[in-house]
């Protein structure tokens, strides 16, 4: 776009002019939004070919006015879709629950600089909005912010529905202290207003920074923004910090806040977790004085599947809803899983509602009414970055609680039993009884526990199969995370290529991922029953397949770490996978069985991680 008409297009649609301006401005489109369908509808919100001057936006927030209006707020990035150039801070607004939109307005101009990660709160004793954000020195080449990076938080606000905003003011003052000199974020989510106990009125947004001293980044922090008057002042209230050693690892990174109110008043903060050893991508801290302080430091969330992305939650009720995608490597098939127990835990992916397959990213949502909510997602069907939706549902729409799986048992020390999921049948084994996979959704899953992760052990995993399949994966077993950059093992057939396959995948302190494999010249996949084993042990990686054995040279390095964490039996780990056929008595040692061991059919249960004998389920399906 020439630079006169989007000069031209800032000044007429800039919401920080004068109300005067803003009322000449046209009134709000009516362009139908897509029928209901079962209480979900959903429109495209922010797009670069519907919003000229832009060539992407990026990162959603929106809240709900005392009003009633929606105001929803994006990053208007002017020359590309990188993180760190020419951004602006817009907004769209509707005043009939997000079935309509109105024209969009420019509440923080970049004028070349990064102004983004809008972080907006409702005071609903005054009714004013206000929003936190942060600034950046922009560059033109598309590269992120150097480092350290230069970032500062300011605060504008509206006393007129977001019609108008105020000048923005800088928080650093109050904000920034000394040593968060590197990255510095507000949000980008929704901030919220406590309603309980005797912080009640008090504004909390959440904040993740970084320490430099001098040379590198040496700490990672997370923190709650706080206060007790209307917003007139702030300062920092709980935060956590993380070290980060020498050769770069760190155990936590803390990141992206999105927190809510619990029904006792307590407040839970669920965050991004990008790049620390500790297993999963999200984790959680609790803070029961209002924000002050944390009860804890951040605990990781192992079993919950997500990518590193930005996610964020509303409480509806008696539940908790978590909006991010539920794929465990990659940004797509936006979800909404929900908690019934003040976010302890989480619904698992089979058990979340699916709002999109496509490609999607950071979300916010709000409570449109009493059993309507509102979500803002990135999404699109080539790059979660394509366009900004907006949906409505209602709580009917979400997938209603399910029971207790079908379980088998687990024999492994202390293991509680493993879900059975889509109807795996009991069939005949090489030695009393089996489960027989369909290949469409059936599975065995094995709850989290701390015992599982295999890290830089020694280890052996057995199991027996049959199958008769000629096409696509057949996964056997699963464990860790997935994608070429998480640390794994693996079991499958791969009939289309005429071998079995076992793999591992490491992360070595700071170093690239790496991977080994070991394969064998024939599928087995004859319909009868073969026995498989992948050891690893004195520096190789040996597979077995009915005794005869195949090895190549290990690659040291922990093959659960950073990701996160599932065993699976007959499916991979982000369900784009299952196996056809049967699979019997799964085990797994974390120790090197030796090579009579593993042709004797296996090991006492000394040193057990898991042991499935997958001979019977109980409970019905």
């Amino acid at each position: 776009m020439p630079s006169r008409l989007r000069a031209r297009l800032r000044s007429t649609l800039t919401a920080v002019f004068t109300t005067a301006a803003l009322l000449a401005l046209p009134s709000p489109a009516h362009a139908q939004s897509p029928a209901p369908t079962g209480g979900f509808e959903q429109q495209v919100l922010f797009k670069a070919s519907r919003d000229p001057g832009y060539a992407c936006f990026r990162i959603p927030a929106i809240v709900r006015t005392t009003d009633g209006t929606l105001l929803a707020f994006a990053e208007g990035r002017v020359l590309n879709c990188g993180d760190a150039a020419d951004i602006d801070i817009v907004l769209k607004r509707s005043t009939d629950g997000g079935r309509t939109w109105g024209p969009l307005q420019v509440v923080n101009e970049g004028g070349g600089d990064t102004h983004g990660n809008p972080a907006p709160i409702v005071d609903r004793e005054t009714g004013r909005i206000l929003l936190a954000e942060t600034y950046n020195t922009g560059r033109a080449d598309g590269s992120s912010c150097s480092v350290p990076c230069d970032r500062t938080p300011h605060l504008q606000y509206s006393d007129d529905d977001g019609v108008t905003w105020s000048a923005p003011r800088d928080l650093s003052g109050e904000i920034l202290p000394a040593d968060w000199n590197s990255w510095y974020a507000t949000g980008p989510v929704h901030g919220i207003q406590l309603t309980r106990g005797r912080h009640a009125g008090r504004l909390v947004f959440g904040v993740n920074t970084e320490t430099w001293d001098g040379s590198r980044v040496t700490a990672n922090h997370a923190a709650l923004i706080v206060s007790d008057d209307a917003g007139d002042h702030w300062r920092i209230g709980a935060t956590d910090s993380w070290p980060i050693a020498d050769d770069g690892t760190f155990r936590q990174k803390p990141s992206e806040l999105t927190l809510t109110e619990r029904t006792d008043g307590s407040v839970l903060v669920s965050g991004r977790e990008q790049d620390g050893t500790d297993l999963g991508h999200r984790t959680q801290a609790v803070s029961r004085d209002g924000g002050s302080s944390f009860v804890g430091p951040f605990r990781d969330l192992p079993d919950l599947y997500t990518p590193q992305v930005q996610g964020s939650m509303l409480r509806l009720g008696d539940r908790i809803l978590l909006a991010c995608p539920g794929d465990p490597d990659r940004r797509r098939t936006m979800m909404v899983r929900s908690s019934y127990d003040g976010g302890r835990t989480w619904d698992s992916v089979d058990r979340g509602t699916v709002v999109t397959t496509d490609w999607s990213g950071y979300s916010d949502m709000a409570r449109i009414d009493h059993d309507t909510v509102g979500l803002l997602y990135e999404g699109g069907a080539v790059d979660a970055r394509d366009e900004i939706r907006f949906a409505r549902f209602t709580e009917d729409w979400l997938r209603p609680r399910r029971g207790p799986d079908p379980t088998t048992v687990d024999r492994a020390p202390y293991a509680r039993p493993a879900a059975v999921l889509g109807g795996a049948q009991e069939t005949e084994g090489v030695d009393g009884g089996a489960l027989e996979f369909d290949g469409a959704d059936d599975a065995v899953r094995l709850p989290y526990r701390d015992g599982l992760p295999l890290g830089t052990k020694d280890y052996t995993a057995s199991l027996w199969f049959r199958y008769s399949a000629t096409t696509g994966e057949q996964p056997l077993l699963w464990m860790g995370g997935i994608g070429t950059g998480q640390p794994q093992v693996w079991l499958r057939g791969e009939p289309a290529s005429n071998r079995i396959q076992g793999l591992i995948t490491v992360r070595n302190g700071a170093t690239a991922p790496q991977s080994a494999a070991v394969r064998t010249s024939g599928a087995y996949n004859d319909g009868q029953w073969h026995h498989l084993a992948l050891r690893r042990g004195g520096g190789r990686l040996t597979l077995f397949i009915d005794g005869t054995q195949l090895s190549t040279a290990d690659v040291p390095g922990s093959v659960s770490r950073n990701s996160p964490f599932g065993v699976h039996v007959g499916q991979r780990m982000d369900s784009r996978a299952f196996f056809t056929g049967a699979i019997d008595d799964v085990h797994v040692w974390d120790r090197a069985l030796s090579d009579e061991e593993i042709t004797a059919g296996g090991a006492s249960a000394r040193d057990t991680v898991l042991w499935l004998p997958m001979d019977h389920v109980s409970g019905s399906h």
